[in-house]
């Protein structure tokens, strides 16, 4: 769920992930700003977009002209006021000031996400207590992608959708065990840091564990069974959950131990951080396994949640309820021996209730006391004011289990909602510990090198691989990638430019560099035999070409806007990938 709100010339922008708890906000200022948004939307694709009803929605015609696809819902234009958006945000987190948060002079970004609340509290039941923090975040704080550049480079789709082979570089790179691994990875690919400090922890993380091949596999094995904690905790603060979410929940944290005890042997800086961060919640999940039978039923229609000894109203129910067999078999005895009918039955339907059936043979037998209730072909069936009775005792003692058992499983789902920031915090540290050892898993075994990186502007790469067609080539086991190297600087050797004949391996050429500067920022080994380098700031793409005639653009037109917008915004740190330009129709005849 994402929204854009305009704040004194500010172009805020929000988006929450209300199945996990992830909220974001950034803004933008100048020019530019609805062009960046678009980049936004373009690299997160939400489901619904939130604008105020007097806002002409910038973003809805292009989405329609490139085809992406997402629910517009314009709201009333009292919602976007930073008077309103801003303080529910401040009391939804409980604070005085979102400076806590990077908010703080952030107008337009606080109002989006006050949007985002104020729509969601409408539209959904429960409560947000996994919705617990909130990051501003900055395009200059990562390594800018956008989504032109995230096309070109298939990160996460394909270039052509009804490709026979659906190879991108996430798939290429995924072998994360959890579904929060599998997130982390995917936002860590789409914005790789730029802080050198943080990418050398990352690598020297991953670089103790492709050491450590036993303790790396060991780890891996730990994660084996963890399911999504994020999605679990989400339902349980929506009030969604059912019995076997919530135990699903406590047997994914019981599983912690053996990955805190997995990573003992391995030491980096960051793992020892993130192994402190991870928290079993024993209290909790000794709550939930004494509360919960192991094998609860989907819903609370005919009760059996519950473990026994739990309540003691309950308990007494229960064995109301299961001992009316046994007294039906008491009734039913005592009343052939008083009427002297030997066919005499005693039992019980959902529509009938409790009665006793006599044959139309035995009819005359039958007591003065006993109440017509139904007349069948070949029998009569009556009742007993002592039937009435239990058969009341019986019906509400079903109805109290199943209330009594509501009862305790909400006040179980608010103990677990109650840790809603504990359960968060380890689910994000997992997911980390996931992602960097998929790195050393990688590296291990496709001989990835760990990178250098320095304070140049320097890129050197040898012996470098296209890290997915390398994988392609293996599993046709046809070919063999052969490996090439790159230099380039910002003094003497800046520019590079590549001819050959078609299918000569230039645009792969272009683009293993830009994979390999990613991979390398993301934290992870690259596919080389070395490499070192300086730390880009962005890389732009500008690869192959469309016209636009419905707007007048032909195809060399496209290719100078998009070159142009490009060495406007390049810095000195940018690598700039073009693949064939300046391609048009010559004015003469020759």
């Amino acid at each position: 769920l994402a929204a854009v709100a305009r704040v004194q010339g500010a172009c805020g922008f929000a988006a929450l992930d209300l199945s996990t708890g992830d909220f974001r906000a950034t803004e933008f200022q100048g020019e530019e700003a609805e062009h960046r948004v678009w980049d936004e939307l373009q690299q997160l694709r939400p489901r619904e977009l939130l604008f105020a009803s007097s806002l002409p929605l910038f973003a809805a015609q292009q989405a329609r002209d490139s085809g992406t696809k997402w629910a517009e819902t314009p709201l009333e234009e009292w919602v976007f006021a930073p008077d309103y958006a801003i303080p529910l945000v401040e009391n939804h987190f409980g604070v005085l000031s979102l400076e806590g948060f990077g908010l703080a002079n952030r107008a337009a970004a606080a109002t989006a996400a006050g949007a985002v609340l104020h729509y969601v509290r409408t539209t959904q039941r429960g409560t947000l207590d996994h919705v617990d923090r909130i990051g501003f975040y900055e395009r200059q704080n990562c390594l800018v992608l956008d989504a032109v550049t995230v096309r070109n480079l298939e990160l996460i789709e394909p270039l052509f959708a009804n490709s026979a082979e659906d190879i991108t570089v996430f798939r290429t790179l995924d072998a994360t065990i959890t579904p929060m691994g599998k997130r982390l990875l995917r936002a860590w690919m789409l914005r790789p840091s730029i802080e050198r400090e943080e990418i050398e922890r990352r690598l020297e993380a991953v670089d103790c564990q492709v050491r450590e091949m036993v303790a790396r596999e060991e780890l891996r094995r730990a994660m084996e069974g963890i399911l999504d904690l994020e999605r679990l905790l989400s339902r349980v603060t929506l009030e969604t959950a059912n019995p076997r979410d919530v135990l699903a929940l406590s047997a994914s944290l019981a599983r912690i131990p053996r990955v805190r005890s997995a990573m003992e042997p391995l030491k980096a800086e960051r793992l020892d951080n993130l192994a402190a961060a991870l928290d079993d919640l024993p209290e909790l999940r000794q709550r939930i396994d004494s509360t919960i039978v192991p094998e609860p039923p989907l819903t609370f229609v005919e009760g059996g949640v519950v473990a026994a000894g739990v309540d003691a109203a309950l308990d007494e129910l229960r064995d109301l309820s299961r001992n009316s067999k046994q007294y039906l078999a008491r009734v039913e005895e005592r009343e052939r021996e008083r009427t002297g009918i030997s066919s005499l039955k005693v039992k019980f339907n959902s529509v009938f209730g409790y009665y006793i059936e006599i044959s139309k043979a035995n009819l005359h037998l039958a007591p003065p006391d006993y109440e017509r209730k139904q007349t069948l072909v070949n029998a009569e069936r009556f009742t007993t004011p002592e039937l009435k009775e239990h058969e009341t005792k019986i019906l509400e003692a079903q109805e109290r289990i199943v209330e009594i058992e509501r009862r305790i499983f909400t006040e179980l789902r608010a103990a677990i909602a109650a840790q809603a920031r504990r359960i968060r915090e380890t689910a994000l540290a997992l997911a980390e510990v996931d992602v960097l050892s998929c790195f050393a898993h990688l590296a291990a075994n496709r001989d990835y090198c760990r990178p250098q990186l320095d304070d140049s502007a320097d890129l050197e790469i040898v012996g470098g691989r296209h890290p997915v067609i390398e994988r392609q080539e293996i599993m046709r086991s046809s070919e063999r990638f052969v490996p090439n190297d790159l230099y380039l600087n910002s003094t003497t050797q800046s520019i590079l430019v590549l001819t050959g004949p078609n299918m000569g391996g230039k645009s792969t050429f272009l683009r293993q560099a830009a994979l390999i500067v990613l991979m390398a920022q993301m934290g992870s080994f690259v596919p080389a035999r070395s490499a070192r380098l300086g730390i880009v700031d962005r890389i732009f793409t500008r690869i192959g070409a469309s016209d636009n005639l419905a707007r007048g653009r032909s195809t060399f037109m496209v290719e100078m806007t998009e070159t142009a917008a490009i060495l406007n915004t390049a810095t000195a740190r940018s690598l700039i990938l073009l693949d064939e330009i300046g391609r048009g129709t010559s004015t003469r005849s020759e």
